[in-house]
């Protein structure tokens, strides 16, 4: 691997905590770990991987004096952003000064310093009726449907200004809305969300609008692949990639979710993001560089409720007894055989 010396910013988060707990100690020199604490994350740093030059950094990528950090550093891995898209209309100026000014910070930083620079951008940038997006749609099929999206797709634009006129080298890489365990992972998106909420006790709530529209998603580990694939191949080619395992709909994952846990109910709720569209992104940009997407959703689903299988026993049992004898316990959580 030519790229020895890496910084992650956010390094503590869902992504990035995966990421971390999967490195190899032969493969790098220094690995700086620079993480706010915003959301007080502390345990993605239990038993990272022994051998590997961590060097954890308290620090805000809109504050910090982060040359001084990036100075000597191959390439920078940015993952720090507020990513909760439907809670992004409450508050729009932080976000907008998280995900924007601080990539702007952050690629300025790397421009100075000749670090090159991995940005994680989103496909919910997309807003088409087209069946089909991929890299090279129209703009007007670039329509966010949150301040999230907007402000990543402004970050997107502004390191390609940067990249023409100051040099950097950069890859973006519009990953789908992810699924999976990690020490730091987040239960705001969709499947992750419902997984919590079926294991839990709770209806799934899904947006009236969104049963029957098809989105894309990712799976966590091909996410930290993807990250690995990049810095293997050194692709910092300044193109953006699409970066998913599959496009489903949330009719797929409810009912994948139920063959789990059978009774589980669906609730349908007003969102802010409500919209009729519906579309499948396209991923082969990035599978014609090498890239294998290995991910599954069943397995993926699996692992989230087996994770969470033990945190709810008492509701369990409490509808076992409420049950007639011999009747099967409400939330049993089944787990029949499932190749990866």
């Amino acid at each position: 691997m030519k790229n020895k010396k890496i910084l992650i910013t956010g390094a503590l988060g869902h992504i990035g905590s995966r990421f971390i707990h999967e490195m190899q100690a032969d493969e790098w020199e220094r690995v700086i770990l620079l993480d706010d604490f915003s959301a007080q994350r502390y345990c993605s740093l239990f038993n990272l991987p022994a051998g590997v030059p961590f060097q954890f950094i308290e620090d805000d990528v809109c504050t910090a004096e982060l040359e001084r950090y990036f100075d000597g550093i191959d390439v920078v891995i940015h993952l720090a952003a507020i990513t909760n898209a439907a809670g992004s209309f409450e508050i729009q100026g932080k976000v907008e000064h998280v995900n924007f000014d601080g990539t702007l910070r952050v690629a300025q930083a790397c421009a100075r310093t000749g670090s090159k620079l991995i940005f994680l951008s989103t496909t919910s940038v997309y807003g088409t009726q087209e069946a089909i997006v991929d890299e090279n749609c129209a703009a007007d099929e670039l329509e966010p449907q949150s301040p999230y999206a907007a402000s990543k797709l402004r970050a997107e634009q502004y390191l390609q200004v940067l990249g023409q006129e100051d040099g950097l080298r950069f890859y973006i890489g519009r990953f789908g809305t992810i699924f999976g365990t990690s020490l730091g992972m987040r239960f705001h998106t969709a499947i992750n969300k419902f997984c919590w909420e079926a294991s839990m006790g709770q209806p799934l709530t899904v947006w009236r609008t969104a049963l029957h529209q098809k989105r894309p998603y990712l799976d966590l580990g091909d996410a930290v692949r993807a990250l690995n694939f990049v810095l293997k191949m050194d692709r910092f080619d300044n193109e953006i990639y699409n970066v998913l395992t599959l496009n489903a709909t949330v009719n797929d994952i409810v009912k994948m979710i139920q063959s789990y846990m059978p009774e589980v109910q669906v609730e349908y709720v007003e969102s802010r993001i409500m919209n009729q569209l519906s579309y499948t992104v396209s991923n082969e940009k990035f599978r014609a560089l090498g890239f294998s997407f290995q991910g599954d959703l069943a397995q993926g689903i699996h692992d989230i409720i087996h994770a969470l299988e033990n945190a709810n026993v008492g509701m369990r049992n409490k509808s076992g007894r409420e049950k007639q004898a011999g009747e099967a316990q409400s939330f049993h959580v089944l787990t029949p055989p499932i190749g990866r």
